[in-house]
């Protein structure tokens, strides 16, 4: 069984100011910081943000050691490309998502110029999902509801943070 869930907000801002925040490990600090909930751990793995790095990101634990569903740990690599970046990665570490029969499971984030409009963009966020026929009820785990709360917090900080800069 195959899925995917998606979801994007306009950004006033232009993408390269966008992709800055999103390739680099100020938006995990910024996540851990206002959605603890949400993420609980972001780090570099290699490389600086550009294209071909490679992030480690771990969702948060209940008080039982237990995650609410969905990949334990996901690695994500950044690619480059003029008016589309792109940062994926797949579930990893333990083996939480294989456990539950998932045989890919893979976040998309895309920040988009949009056309004819340098000073804005479309940031969408996405979650590629296989599962095995035996293990289709899971795909009830899948939610894109983390993504889009970690979108809406990017959008507000770029547009608070570019349109300060730009008036000054």
């Amino acid at each position: 069984m195959m899925g995917r869930v998606w979801d994007e907000r306009d950004v006033k801002v232009p993408a390269s100011k966008a992709w800055k925040l999103y390739g680099s490990p100020q938006l995990g600090k910024l996540v851990k910081e206002a959605l603890p909930n949400v993420v609980s751990k972001i780090d570099v793995v290699e490389g600086d943000g550009s294209a071909g790095t490679i992030l480690h990101v771990v969702l948060p634990s209940d008080e039982t050691g237990n995650r609410d569903g969905g990949p334990d740990i996901v690695q994500g690599e950044v690619h480059g490309g003029g008016r589309r970046e792109t940062s994926e990665g797949g579930g990893g570490g333990g083996g939480r998502v294989l456990d539950l029969g998932f045989t890919l499971y893979r976040v998309r984030t895309e920040v988009i110029e949009k056309e004819g409009k340098k000073e804005e963009c479309v940031v969408r966020e996405s979650i590629e999902y296989e599962l095995k026929e035996e293990a289709a009820a899971n795909a009830a785990l899948v939610s894109i509801e983390p993504l889009v709360a970690v979108m809406q917090l990017a959008a507000d900080y770029l547009t608070k943070n570019y349109n300060n800069n730009n008036t000054n």
